[in-house]
């Protein structure tokens, strides 16, 4: 096959932070190339380089023989390169066709023709197997697996040659995913080149034919996917043996005891989309949820945080009734509940901020010294032990959490959780976009929590997560939820079948 992009021994630093020291990538016609790496290892750094976003500081691009050096964006895409981001850009003021044809609008007469613009969404949409998806629909009023699925058509629609995916699949359930995978594979035929990232290997094995692994901002290792173990590729990954996905962490291992129960919910509901949810939650558990996309899973954790303003039913927390209707976060947050979001970027953090304020947002009182003072040395203190607890890759607590990895901006964020010492973790999807050796890091976290007492409540797409950290698992069905069973007494295809809505012995 015939070499298409090639990279050599590009470099590039922010200051005194060194995104890439050096990589090597040749990329040919037809080809779905995985780029694999931890959190910080340069993976989006290069993604930008090749999309325009970013000038390299050192090394050389080409692009079918002839040099690449791309002045912006909208010159990467007229070379035939697009890159769909990892954190969704799109505008959600517009509509999903807007956005699908932002700046390859057709016209006539000098006006935009919404109608021929309908048209080629529609195409599009129908392509990718998502034809219930309305091209005028808004993208804000969208779920974020279709925010996901308008980005990529956006992709599409340019026409690429080359397309540059950075954890596509990080917001879609199983079956895009495997309209996704049919699609990849209809390009690679037609010749179009991909590089893949993501951090699960069992996705990769699945779409991709070769590899390259950056650590520390350096290529250090590539070849066939199909020659290399998944050891193999962990070790080289993170530069030292391999990692077990996570040591024994439920509580029938001995570490866990589970005590009173905490949290009774009552036939919680919020309209339209969650029905009704009952369940008990205990100190030192792990209770997972289960279930499809849009199935109310989220809603559920953001009723229980008061963020969904037409909640009812009951909450009683440490045997005394809390209010639902008219709940909001902040008395959440003083009744020690705490609330991780599945979209970081928009809720989960203060992206402008540092990562101390981040860190401490939920807790100040514990770098106060009183009458509302905030004691900036004790603030940086509480930081950085928690930036090294969890393995960080920041400058200084002092860093805006802006300038991070995705991967390192979740891991501030359960950090914040873990600084506010609160007694329920209602946690939505927290591993999502983290790599497999920040995942182990973030899954003892959890399970530390447990074993010292807390209740977590823990809502998850990834099964094998799901199956190595839970006491019980619940499945939510239709905005039902089912009732929570000991971990032991589920399958993944009970799970399915009930999350589908199929009746299981």
């Amino acid at each position: 096959m015939t070499a298409v992009l090639e990279i050599r021994d590009v470099a590039k630093r922010f200051g005194a932070t060194t995104a890439l020291d050096g990589v090597d990538l040749t990329l040919r016609a037809g080809e779905v190339h995985a780029l694999i790496g931890e959190n910080g290892a340069g993976k989006s750094t290069l993604m930008n380089i090749l999309a325009g976003a970013v000038r390299p500081d050192r090394g050389a691009m080409q692009v079918d023989g002839r040099p690449y050096a791309p002045g912006g964006p909208g010159d990467a895409r007229r070379r035939g390169i697009a890159l769909i981001h990892q954190e969704l850009c799109l505008c959600p003021h517009l509509s999903a066709a807007e956005n699908m044809l932002l700046g390859l609008e057709p016209a006539r007469g000098g006006w935009v023709d919404r109608g021929a613009a309908r048209r080629r969404a529609l195409a599009l949409l129908v392509h990718f197997g998502r034809p219930t998806l309305h091209p005028d629909d808004r993208v804000a009023d969208l779920p974020l697996a279709a925010q996901q699925v308008v980005e990529i058509c956006r992709a599409l629609a340019a026409d690429a040659r080359i397309l540059l995916m950075d954890e596509p699949t990080s917001s879609l359930q199983r079956e895009d995913v495997d309209r996704l995978f049919a699609l990849i594979r209809q390009l690679a035929t037609r010749g179009i080149a991909i590089i893949y990232i993501s951090h699960f290997l069992e996705e990769v094995r699945e779409i991709a034919a070769h590899y390259t692994i950056l650590r520390d901002g350096r290529s250090v290792d590539g070849g066939s996917i199909a020659d290399t173990s998944n050891d193999q590729l962990i070790a080289h990954m993170v530069g030292r043996a391999t990692l077990t996905p996570w040591p024994p962490l439920r509580s029938g291992e001995g570490e866990r005891h589970e005590g009173h129960v905490i949290l009774a919910v009552h036939d919680v509901a919020a309209p339209p989309v969650l029905k009704q949810a009952s369940f008990e939650l205990r100190r030192g558990e792990v209770l997972g949820i289960a279930g499809l996309m849009g199935s109310g899973r989220s809603e559920l954790v953001r009723a229980l945080f008061g963020l969904e303003p037409r909640a009812a039913g009951r909450i009683v927390l440490r045997g005394q009734q809390v209010a639902v209707r008219g709940a909001c976060p902040a008395r959440r947050l003083a009744q020690g509940f705490g609330y991780l979001s599945e979209n970081r970027g928009r809720e989960g953090l203060a992206l402008h901020l540092s990562v101390a304020d981040n860190l401490t947002a939920t807790r100040f009182s514990a770098c106060s010294p009183g009458w509302g003072w905030l004691d900036l040395d004790r603030q940086r203190a509480a930081a950085q032990q928690w930036i090294d607890a969890l393995h960080v890759r920041a400058a200084s607590p002092a860093q805006p959490v802006r300038a991070l990895s995705g991967g390192n901006q979740q891991k501030v964020a359960i950090g914040r959780l873990l600084h506010q010492d609160a007694d329920v973790l209602l946690l939505d999807e927290p591993t999502r976009g983290i790599d497999a050796g920040s995942r182990a890091q973030i899954y003892e976290a959890i399970a530390r929590s447990a074993a010292q007492g807390k209740a977590v409540l823990l809502v998850s797409s990834y099964l094998p997560e799901l199956f190595g950290l839970c006491d019980r698992l619940a499945v939510m069905s239709r905005g039902r939820l089912s009732p929570a069973r000991p971990i032991e007494q589920w399958t993944p295809e009970t799970v399915l079948a009930t999350a589908i809505g199929e009746p299981v012995s």
